[in-house]
C-alpha cells in the first residue's frame, strides 16, 4: 500500500525535531512529532484524537446508510447495526486511509517537509481504528537533503565534434532492417536466436519473485562473451547455463540478486530462474529496398537520407549529453551532502526510470537499453549514489534557476523519443501513462533545462571527437 503523491517545495529548511502544540484546533487537532530517521529521512509520528476518529466513522456510516441496498430492505432503509455488520471492515479501512492521508498532508505542509514521491504506509497495518480511541501511526518519509549549491557559472566545458559517417548510416540501416524483419521458427536455438517461454524466479526458501509467461531471452552472440539476460538479471555465464535449447526444454539458471535492484527482496538473494521454452525464432532482416517502400520513400536513397538526418539529430543529443555529463560530474564532485545509508526500493526505481528514459531520448535501441538496465542493477553502490546525489542537486538547481516545464515541452519530448523508436507519439504517451513514467519525462526535461542553463553560462570549447574521448574517462559515443 502506498500513500498518495506529495511534493512540498516552498520551504528551504527541514526541522530536526518538531513537537506540535497539543492544544486542539477546529480543523484537525492532531499531535505531530517529526524526528530524524537517518540521512534524507524523517519519521512522522501522528496521533489523531478520538473525537476526529468518531466523527469520521459516523460520517462514513451515515453515507452508507443512505446508499446501502441490503436484501429485504429498500435502498437507504436498512438498520444501522446491519449496515455496520455488512460493511464495517471496508468502511473502517477506507476511513483510516482518508484520515491518514489528510493528517500526513497537513503535517508535511505545516512542517515544510520536502517529501520525495509517495510515502510508504506498510506500517499502518498495525494501526487500528476504533470508536472512542485515537488513531496513532508512524510513517518514514524520504526528504531532500540539506546542502549548498556551488557556483554554477563559468565552468570549462568541452563540446565534441561528432561527424555523421557513411558507416554510421549503414549500421543504422542494418538495425532498422532487423527491427522490421520477419520471424523464422527454429527447432534449435543458436547464438542470436530468441526464445519465448515461461520464466519463474525464486529466491531462498523458494520465495517467488516473478512468474511470467511470454518471457523472452536471447541466446548470447559471440561478442557477448557468454553473458545473457533473463527477467532483467544479467548473468555472466548465461550461455553455459542455458546450453542448447529446443522447444519444450526447461533451463535452470542460478544467479545472485543485484545489489541495486529496485525490488529489495531480490538484492543479494540466491536466485533460481527456470525457463521453459515454448518457441524459438530467428529474425530475418528486411531488405533496405523493401523497408524504404514500406515506409513510403520513393527509393532506397531517400530512406538513407532520412536515416542520415535522424542521425544528425541524434548527434546533437549526444553532444548535449557529453556536456551535461561534464557538468554533472563537477556538481557531484563539488557538493557535499549526507546520502541515505542504503538505497531504498523507491530510490532504486527512480534511478532506473531516469536512466531508461535518458537512453530512450538518446535513441539507444531497446535491447541495448535492457542490457544497460541489467548492468545498472549490478553496478556498484558508488554508481547508484552518483545518480541519487545528482537528482538531489538538480532538483535544487532547478529552483535556483527558476526552471519551469510546460505541457508543450512534455509533448515535444515524447515526440522526439517516439521518433527515435519509430513509434507514433500517441502510442508512446499511452505506454508512459500506463507505466507511470510521465513524471519521469517531466523530471528529465527539468534536469536537461537546468543543465542547459549551466552550460549556457559555461566556457565551451569545441574539440574533435578523438581528442574529447582521450581527455574523458567516458567516451561521447
Amino acid at each position: 500500500m502506498r500513500g498518495r503523491f506529495i511534493r512540498t517545495e516552498s520551504a528551504s529548511t527541514q526541522p530536526e525535531t518538531v513537537a506540535m502544540a497539543e492544544t486542539a484546533t477546529q480543523e484537525l487537532p492532531n499531535k505531530v512529532t517529526i524526528t530524524d530517521a537517518g540521512p534524507s529521512r524523517k519519521m512522522v509520528s501522528i496521533e489523531i484524537p478520538a473525537e476526529a476518529v468518531d466523527e469520521k466513522l459516523k460520517g462514513a456510516v451515515d453515507m452508507l446508510m443512505g446508499e446501502a441496498a441490503l436484501p429485504g430492505f429498500r435502498k437507504g432503509k436498512a438498520p444501522r447495526w446491519l449496515v455496520e455488520k455488512q460493511f464495517g471492515s471496508t468502511m473502517r479501512k477506507e476511513a483510516k486511509n482518508e484520515l491518514v492521508n489528510a493528517a500526513m498532508t497537513k503535517a508535511i505542509e505545516q512542517n515544510n517537509l520536502k517529501v520525495l514521491g509517495t510515502y510508504p504506509t506498510d506500517t499502518l497495518k498495525n494501526a487500528e481504528i476504533a470508536s472512542g480511541k485515537p488513531l496513532a501511526f508512524d510513517v518514514e518519509v524520504e526528504v531532500l537533503p540539506e546542502f549548498e549549491l556551488p557556483e554554477l557559472s563559468g565552468l570549462a566545458i568541452k563540446k565534441p565534434i561528432i561527424p555523421v559517417t557513411d558507416e554510421m548510416v549503414e549500421d543504422e540501416v542494418k538495425k532498422a532492417c532487423i527491427n522490421e524483419g520477419t520471424l523464422e521458427s527454429r527447432d534449435v536455438a543458436e547464438p542470436g536466436d530468441y526464445c519465448t517461454g515461461h520464466a519463474v524466479m525464486t529466491g531462498k526458501d523458494a520465495k517467488e519473485h516473478y512468474n511470467l509467461k511470454g518471457a523472452v531471452i536471447q541466446v548470447p552472440t559471440a561478442d557477448k562473451a557468454g553473458k545473457g539476460m533473463i527477467l532483467g538479471i544479467l548473468v555472466d555465464d548465461f550461455a553455459k547455463q542455458v546450453g542448447t535449447l529446443k522447444p519444450g526444454d526447461t533451463a535452470t539458471i542460478k544467479a545472485k540478486g543485484p545489489d541495486n535492484h529496485e525490488v529489495e527482496a531480490i538484492r543479494g538473494d540466491s536466485l533460481i530462474i527456470t525457463f521453459k521454452v515454448d518457441r524459438i525464432d530467428r529474425i530475418i532482416p528486411a531488405s533496405p529496398a523493401d523497408l524504404a517502400a514500406s515506409m513510403g520513400f520513393e527509393d532506397e536513397a531517400g530512406f538513407r537520407l532520412h536515416v542520415r538526418e535522424r542521425l544528425e539529430q541524434r548527434v546533437s543529443v549526444q553532444q548535449q549529453t557529453a556536456m551535461h555529463q561534464q557538468v554533472a560530474k563537477h556538481l557531484v564532485d563539488t557538493v557535499k551532502m549526507d546520502l541515505p545509508e542504503r538505497m531504498t526500493s523507491n530510490q532504486a526505481a527512480r534511478t532506473l526510470e531516469r536512466r531508461r528514459l535518458e537512453l530512450m531520448y538518446r535513441g539507444v535501441e531497446q535491447m541495448k537499453i535492457e542490457e544497460h538496465m541489467s548492468e545498472l542493477r549490478k553496478s556498484s553502490g558508488d554508481a547508484a549514489a552518483f545518480d541519487l546525489k545528482l537528482f538531489f542537486i538538480l532538483h535544487k538547481a532547478s529552483e535556483k534557476l527558476s526552471i519551469n516545464v510546460t505541457e508543450y515541452e512534455i509533448n515535444q519530448r515524447i515526440a522526439v523519443i517516439a521518433a527515435q523508436r519509430n513509434m507514433r507519439p500517441d502510442k508512446l504517451r499511452q505506454e508512459l501513462i500506463q507505466s507511470n513514467q510521465v513524471s519521469g519525462i517531466y523530471t528529465q526535461i527539468r534536469d536537461h533545462k537546468s543543465l542547459d542553463a549551466i552550460v549556457g553560462m559555461a566556457n565551451v570549447t569545441e574539440v574533435p571527437l578523438d581528442e574529447y574521448n582521450k581527455s574523458m574517462a567516458k567516451p561521447a559515443v
